[in-house]
């Protein structure tokens, strides 16, 4: 007991000035064990004698989304292709057209050099990035770069950085100024990422808080100086989520930003990312498409995202980008007789949609990554069909993206194995929209009642009234969306 008084007591004597008089006031005359702890105990402020209920619900994603974003469409630019002189300077008179597709954030492929040695093909990988600070010559200068951006603002459109922070190229400044900032293999070498054939890239290694510092003030850098809005960033997942979150909170600082990652996990989400990739909803899809999977493929993705991932998460649905055109297939390819529901699919569903450039004119070829190989533009039902989409998108205050928008709720249905229906709407409007994501004919009826009501069709605006008798004829890979 004595033992545990002197203790208390050492605990009064540290006490801050400003407690020293109320303490004196407050003094129990009892030499007490429990007189002792009231001392210290009626010492402490207020606020430190609160404890947080441990039962009580906290919201998950911490973040606060750029209000930009709530109704926003993404899309990629690889400058490289998107003109036939693939720069900056091109790009830009590109932008208003892009406004009219419906585009909001623009995200440009990595602007930076390409390192030279071990380079891949006649002009490397934009993702070999030789120095941070810099801008590649070939698509322009940094007054052009700059010019694109206020360009883009002048449209109310953001733009954010394709940003390669896992790796850099063999000839990057850091290999000389700091070798300790990489990954060594077990020979002692710099290394390329284990397992890929990454061979024009070395890993670095983030235990090292130089590196961390480093790469936060080169990422403030083009926030600050360029006036850019946010990064997409490479591979997220290969990089320390604390650096994610310490890097947010510093960009945040200097204004409101946009964080798209390479990567699906709910952690991101939480105090790093605005969004993540779908590569799930693709996969989903895509089996689907060529027969490998049926509707419940789907399922599986919606629960997911509904019960793992929190109401603030944005996922990134999308049916082509620069790795899935170069390597895998184009739009066509990949989705064949299914491709116009699943670009529907992409937007009116859950999510935050993207267009990857070409797609909107039909581009039917896989876009070489390591040379150029301009994009052929024209007219085509791909880019009609996302530019109408996108005015529902935005016009529909239940299609926009988290957490402004409202959930997917599923509306059984008797051939769920083919037919996907769903609502998406709340006090305002919304959407009943269903899929026939088979090659067959389906007529298909509901259960349940939380369609019923009166509707305008979409594609044909004529009226619509669902109720328990309501029946749907649907062709083959066959959508309709109804508005409320």
């Amino acid at each position: 007991m004595e033992d545990h008084l002197q203790i208390a007591s050492a605990g009064q004597r540290k006490l801050p000035e400003a407690f020293r008089d109320s303490e004196r006031l407050a003094r129990p005359r009892s030499g007490s064990l429990l007189a002792a702890l009231a001392v210290v105990t009626l010492a402490l402020p207020a606020a430190a004698q609160e404890v947080p209920d441990p039962y009580q619900p906290r919201p998950y994603v911490q973040i606060v989304h750029p209000e930009w974003s709530r109704a926003a469409a993404l899309y990629q630019i690889n400058t490289r292709q998107f003109t036939p002189e693939g720069t900056f300077v091109a790009a830009k008179e590109e932008l208003p057209r892009l406004k009219a597709l419906g585009i909001d954030i623009v995200w440009l492929m990595p602007i930076h050099p390409i390192g030279e040695l071990n380079r891949k093909g006649p002009l490397g990988s934009p993702y070999s990035v030789k120095d941070y600070y810099g801008v590649n010559p070939e698509l322009g200068t940094p007054a052009e770069l700059r010019a694109f951006v206020d360009a883009a603002h002048a449209l109310e459109m953001h733009v954010i950085l394709d940003w390669v922070a896992n790796h850099t190229a063999w000839d990057n400044v850091l290999v000389e100024e700091h070798p300790e900032w990489y990954e060594r293999d077990w020979k002692g070498d710099f290394r390329p990422t284990p397992w890929w054939d990454w061979s024009d890239i070395i890993d670095l290694d983030y235990s090292q808080p130089g590196l961390r510092r480093w790469m936060t003030e080169a990422m403030k850098y083009w926030v600050r100086e360029f006036g850019i809005d946010g990064f997409r960033c490479d591979v997220a997942g290969f990089v320390p989520l604390d650096f994610w979150e310490n890097l947010r909170s510093e960009l945040d600082a200097i204004r409101p930003v946009f964080l798209l990652a390479e990567w699906e996990s709910r952690d991101l989400h939480a105090r790093a990312f605005d969004a993540t990739y779908a590569w799930s909803w693709y996969d989903a899809m895509h089996r689907i498409a060529i027969g490998d999977a049926d509707v419940t493929q789907l399922f599986i993705y919606y629960s997911w995202n509904e019960s793992a991932y929190p109401d603030g998460a944005m996922r990134m649905t999308h049916v082509s980008n620069h790795d899935r055109n170069a390597w895998e297939g184009t739009q066509f390819e990949a989705f064949g007789a299914a491709l116009e529901p699943a670009i529907v699919l992409s937007v009116v569903g859950d999510g935050i949609p993207m267009i990857y450039n070409g797609q909107e004119a039909g581009n039917a070829r896989r876009l070489a990554f390591f040379d150029r190989d301009p994009i052929e533009w024209k007219a085509h039902w791909v880019g009609e069909l996302y530019r109408n989409l996108l005015a529902l998108k935005h016009g529909k205050t239940a299609l926009w993206n988290a957490p402004w928008g409202a959930r997917m709720v599923k509306i059984p249905n008797d051939q769920e194995s083919a037919v996907l229906s769903f609502v998406r709407w709340n006090e305002r409007d919304g959407v009943f929209a269903v899929f026939n994501l088979s090659g067959e004919a389906r007529t298909v009826t509901f259960r349940d009642s939380l369609h019923h009501g009166e509707y305008q069709d979409w594609s044909g605006g004529e009226r619509v009234v669902f109720g328990p008798e309501s029946r749907l004829e649907l062709e083959p890979w066959d959508y309709r969306v109804f508005v409320r």
